[in-house]
């Protein structure tokens, strides 16, 4: 009887400490752009201050993850940005504008890493005019190569992803594409999956010669909705370097339904 009680009470303080560990790994899973893990980000920007009027600009980023394990040694993560933009009048007459922007979507060949080494993948980067509107689309079909690196020691992730794209078809009205996009990283996770990340999308537009470097720093913590485990991010953004009429500052929260296999 004592050693049945003894099992029970194990095995009912064991799995708080099971469930813990498990959080914890998504958690960190999550800070890997490349890892093997479904997840479907709803990503949330508000951004001020646009143009004459100082608008404001909201922007929800539909960012699905989704590997694919193509031998013991491969896995191809496929990721998916689809934007959609309610912008305020920033430019008198101009009007308020809501509709689809372009989609960006890539594709990261990534071999299995070696224990405590560097992780990479790299593959084609995909640019598809699904804009709706004039003023959040390009009109132009692109692709170009997509590269990320990072490490994760210690509570610690690391690492940059980047990417350029060139215009090879679509409108001849509107100007070629050619820009390169930087994104660097470095995120520290507490045990309790709390974690603290600094990041920076930064963009250069060749055609235009004008960066536009956004710094968000953002606190996210794994949360259970019944079984499904989600997280939840939210965090300021702040823009050092804008082209004119431009956002200044901003906001970002961030909510990602996950998918452990």
């Amino acid at each position: 009887m004592r050693k049945s009680l003894l099992a029970l009470l194990l095995t009912c303080t064991a799995a708080p400490a099971f469930a813990a560990a498990d959080d914890a790994q998504l958690a960190t899973e999550l800070s890997n752009p490349i890892a093997s893990l479904v997840s479907v980000p709803f990503q949330f920007n508000y951004d001020c201050c646009y143009g004459p009027e100082k608008a404001g600009q909201v922007l929800l980023n539909v960012q699905p993850v989704i590997p694919f394990q193509l031998n013991d040694t491969w896995t191809l993560i496929t990721r998916t940005i689809v934007p959609v933009i309610d912008q305020e009048e920033a430019i008198p007459g101009v009007g308020n504008r809501f509709g689809l922007g372009d989609t960006v979507q890539s594709f990261f060949f990534s071999p299995k890493p070696a224990p405590g080494g560097f992780m990479w993948g790299a593959g084609p980067a995909i640019l598809w005019p699904t804009g709706t509107d004039a003023q959040f689309s390009g009109r132009k079909w692109g692709a170009g190569p997509t590269f990320v690196a990072l490490k994760q020691e210690a509570g610690w992730t690391y690492g940059v992803l980047t990417n350029h794209i060139w215009s090879f078809a679509g409108d001849g009205n509107f100007p070629r594409v050619s820009t390169t996009s930087v994104q660097p990283f470095l995120a520290y996770q507490w045990p309790d999956t709390t974690t603290l990340t600094f990041t920076s999308e930064s963009q250069y537009n060749w055609v235009g010669a004008q960066w536009t470097v956004p710094l968000d720093l953002l606190v996210s913590h794994i949360y259970k909705l019944g079984s499904q485990p989600l997280s939840l991010q939210i965090g300021p953004r702040y823009f050092p370097v804008t082209p004119s009429g431009g956002a200044d500052w901003g906001f970002r929260f961030n909510l990602t339904f996950l998918f452990p296999q």
